[in-house]
């Protein structure tokens, strides 16, 4: 027995113990797991590191020279088309019969009423009241809701030709269908007067000739429309009856003053207070209108 307690011979085959399992571990086989040859060819190479750029590398190209513009595409051919025939433009030589261009262009339209004048007519006696293709109208031509229609004149007056071809423009453009949506009737007929007149501006002894000694002047007393069997309604420029008439003749004042050089009416003075005057002076520029 030792000193411990242990007997001897127990303590000898403990150390045996020992020493066989240190001599067991250093016979053992390393167990580092390596990688498969294949699993290394699989695997991604590694990355060479970037070669260091030099400085004088990182500067951007020169830039080339500009290249030249290109040419614009050529335009394609034009084809061929056929002239547009020329307007007939009025003259002022007379035809054959008498009649001059402005004349037969009104005649050409259904429903104008116009005529030279009569020869029997005194020639005026100052030279400066002469009139440029007078004729006489009667009626002119609109469109009426219902169709074809005219105007009546009353009575029929002596104007210039050109006046007359405004006068017409201006019933069927503009007056017609004022007439139409204040009134709810076409207009019928114009009492009218003071066409050609050799005298003076308002009737005065001096100044210069009115546009009534040439022609191209209209004096409009009253409108009429309806017709009398249809009810009819006559529209006094010097006196409208109700709002309805007042603002129709606002309308036609309106109108009057884009179609005319001249528009004059109640209110501008004592020698229109009754009716309305237009008419188609000349003056420097087309644009300029009178109005009041």
């Amino acid at each position: 027995m030792g000193g411990n307690g242990r007997p001897r011979w127990l303590r000898s085959i403990a150390v045996l113990g020992l020493i066989l399992i240190a001599g067991m571990a250093e016979a053992a086989p390393s167990r580092r797991e390596e990688v498969p040859e294949t699993n290394k060819a699989q695997m991604p190479a590694k990355a060479p590191a970037p070669a260091e750029v030099p400085a004088s590398a990182r500067t951007p190209p020169a830039r080339p020279p500009d290249l030249p513009k290109p040419l614009p595409p050529a335009a394609p051919a034009a084809t061929p088309q056929a002239a547009k025939p020329a307007e007939p433009q009025p003259s002022s030589e007379p035809a054959p019969d008498g009649r001059n261009a402005c004349l037969r262009a009104l005649l050409a339209v259904p429903g104008n009423r116009v005529r030279q004048p009569d020869g029997k007519q005194r020639p005026p006696s100052d030279p400066a009241c002469q009139v440029a293709d007078p004729v006489t109208v009667e009626a002119l031509a609109v469109r009426n809701a219902e169709g074809p229609g005219s105007i009546a004149f009353e009575p029929p007056v002596t104007v210039s030709c050109a006046l007359a071809t405004t006068l017409a423009q201006w019933l069927d453009d503009s007056l017609q269908p004022l007439a139409r949506g204040h009134l709810g009737k076409d207009l019928t007929s114009l009492r009218v007067g003071g066409g050609h007149e050799c005298r003076r501006r308002n009737r005065s002894t001096a100044g210069p000739l009115s546009e009534h000694a040439t022609g191209r002047a209209l004096d409009i007393f009253a409108f009429a429309a309806g017709g009398e069997r249809a009810g009819g309604i006559k529209v006094m420029v010097e006196k409208p009856e109700g709002l309805v008439q007042t603002r129709f003749l606002q309308a036609v004042r309106h109108s009057a003053c884009g179609a005319f050089a001249t528009s004059l009416g109640p209110g501008s003075d004592a020698a229109h207070a009754n009716h309305l005057h237009v008419d188609i002076q000349a003056r420097r520029s087309a644009s300029t209108r009178f109005c009041q």
